[in-house]
C-alpha cells in the first residue's frame, strides 16, 4: 500500500471484534516490516501504568502481518502471539527492572545504554526495518540507535515522565536538576530527528511541538482498555442505587496519586457523608502508607477500605459495584500530560467519575457529562464527589450508557493500538521512499 493509502487510513482504525489468529495466516498489509520494540518494562504480564499497551500494539502488528522483536527485562511472551512465530523476546538480563525495584532510579538512568547494546548485537544478526520505543526511558536508546542501524525510530510517549517528578519531595529530585531532565526529555524527538511521535495526549504533543519538533510528525493515539475486561453492565448500574456509597480509586499508588487533595476529598465527604466508603485498590507502596498514616492522624481511618494488588482481570468487578470513580491527581506537567487509564475504565463501566482538572483529561472529555472536573483542592474535589451522590441514581444511570459507548468506539485498545500501527508503518514507507529516491 502506498503512502497515500496508508495515511487515509489514518483516522480509519480497525473497529473492535476482529478474529483472532489474523484469517489466513496473515495480515492487512501487502508490505512486511520487522518490527524492533524496545521497552523498560517487562512485556508479559504487564506491570501496571502504561506497560499494557505494548501487548496489545504488538497484537495489533502481527494481525497486520509484522513480525515483532520485543526488547524488554525478563519476561514472556504469551502463548497465542508465540504461536504465531512472528514474536520473539530478546530479554535484557543485566539487572532486575521493575516498578518496585531497588535503586529503581539509577537502574532506569543505566538502561538506555544497555538496552542499546543489547539491540545492536541482534541487528547484527538481522536487520530490523523499523525501532519503536515505549516510553522516554527506551527512546533514548532509540534515539542513539538511529544513526547507526540507518532506520527509522518512532517514539512512543505514553507520558510526560519527568514531570511527574514535580511532586516528588526536594531532597529526591532537587528542581535545578529536575529542569535538565524535563528539558532533555522534551527534546528527544528533536535531538535524534525521530521519523514519527506518539504521544498519551494532546498536551504532550503541544509540549513536543513547542521545541520546533515538526507538528505533522506529531500524533496524540490517547491511552486505551481492553473492552473485553471492562464490560459495561447496565443491570450493574442500576445495582448501584441499592448499595452504601463506595467511592473508589485504583492504581500504582505513587506520589501523584495519593497526596494532601486525595486525604481533604476523603475528609470534605466524610464531614457530610459517614456513610460513605473510599475502597483503594492497589499495591501497598510507601505512598500509600504515608497516605494511611496521615488519614488515622485525622480520624478517617474507619473510612478507609485497602484491597491490597489486584490482577487486572479482576479490577472491573470491583469498580463495578462502586457508586463513584475517584481521580484525586496532584498538579503538575506530568498529571497534566497525562491520559489517566482508571478514568476510561470508570466510563466504560458507566461510573460517574470526579477528577482533578488535568489538561489532557479535560480537552479530550470537554463535553463528557459522566465527569465532573474540579479544581486542585481536596475540598472541591469532596464537593465533586458529594454532587454526584446527591444526583438521583437513575440520572446517574442514563448517563452511563451513552459514555460506555463512546469510549468503547473510541478508546479500545484495538482502536488506540490502530492508530499507532499506521503511523509506524507510515513511517516506515516515509523512510523506504525516501531512500529510494537518495
Amino acid at each position: 500500500m502506498h503512502l497515500g493509502g496508508l495515511v487515509s487510513r489514518w483516522v480509519e482504525s480497525h473497529r473492535v471484534g476482529r478474529p483472532w489468529p489474523p484469517p489466513g495466516g496473515g495480515g492487512v498489509e501487502p508490505f512486511f516490516m520487522r518490527v524492533a520494540l524496545l521497552t523498560h518494562e517487562p512485556f508479559y504480564p504487564p506491570s501496571g501504568g502504561g506497560s499494557a499497551e505494548a501487548l496489545y500494539q504488538v497484537r495489533e502488528l502481527v494481525w497486520r502481518g509484522h513480525a515483532v522483536t520485543v526488547f524488554a527485562p525478563v519476561s514472556e511472551v504469551p502463548a497465542e502471539l508465540a504461536a504465531t512465530g512472528r514474536v520473539r523476546l530478546e530479554p535484557f538480563t543485566g539487572w532486575a527492572m521493575g516498578r518496585r525495584t531497588h535503586l529503581r532510579t539509577l537502574k532506569y538512568l543505566l538502561y538506555p545504554g544497555a538496552l542499546a547494546r543489547l539491540v545492536r548485537r541482534a541487528a547484527a544478526r538481522e536487520r530490523f526495518d523499523v525501532l519503536v520505543a515505549q516510553h522516554a526511558i527506551a527512546c533514548v536508546a532509540a534515539g542513539r540507535l538511529k544513526r547507526p542501524l540507518r532506520v527509522p525510530v518512532v517514539m512512543n510517549f505514553l507520558d510526560h515522565l519527568t514531570g511527574f517528578m514535580e511532586t516528588w519531595p526536594a531532597w529526591l529530585m532537587p528542581p535545578p536538576l529536575l529542569a535538565v531532565l524535563k528539558r532533555y526529555e522534551l527534546n528527544l524527538p528533536r535531538r535524534f530527528a525521530a521519523d514519527a511521535v506518539l504521544t498519551v495526549s494532546e498536551p504532550l504533543a503541544d509540549r513536543f511541538a513547542a521545541t520546533g519538533y515538526p507538528r505533522e510528525r506529531l500524533r496524540p493515539i490517547f491511552y486505551g482498555y481492553d473492552a473485553e475486561w471492562f464490560r459495561f453492565d447496565p443491570a450493574q448500574v442500576e445495582a448501584r442505587g441499592q448499595v452504601p456509597p463506595v467511592v473508589v480509586m485504583h492504581g500504582s499508588f505513587d506520589h501523584h496519586h495519593l497526596g494532601p487533595i486525595a486525604l481533604d476529598t476523603v475528609a470534605r465527604v466524610r464531614a457530610e457523608r459517614p456513610d460513605v466508603v473510599f475502597e483503594f485498590i492497589g499495591p501497598d507502596t510507601p505512598a500509600w502508607r504515608r497516605f494511611a498514616r496521615q488519614a488515622a492522624a485525622r480520624g478517617l481511618a474507619p473510612a478507609l477500605r485497602h484491597t491490597g494488588f489486584v490482577p487486572y482481570e479482576a479490577i472491573a468487578e470491583r469498580l463495578g459495584t462502586a457508586t463513584v470513580g475517584l481521580v484525586p491527581y496532584e498538579e503538575s506537567a506530568g498529571t497534566h500530560c497525562a491520559f489517566v487509564a482508571k478514568v476510561v475504565e470508570y466510563l466504560a463501566l458507566g461510573l460517574p467519575v470526579a477528577c482533578t482538572a488535568l489538561e489532557g483529561l479535560r480537552r479530550y472529555f470537554a463535553n463528557e457529562p459522566l465527569i465532573k472536573f474540579a479544581p486542585f483542592d481536596g475540598a472541591a474535589l469532596g464537593e465533586a464527589v458529594l454532587a454526584w451522590l446527591a444526583e438521583p441514581a437513575a440520572a446517574r444511570a442514563r448517563l452511563a450508557g451513552p459514555a460506555a459507548r463512546r469510549v468503547r468506539e473510541e478508546l479500545d485498545w484495538r482502536v488506540v493500538c490502530g492508530r499507532a500501527a499506521d503511523a509506524i508503518e507510515i513511517a516506515h514507507q516515509r523512510a523506504a521512499t525516501a531512500g529510494a529516491n537518495s
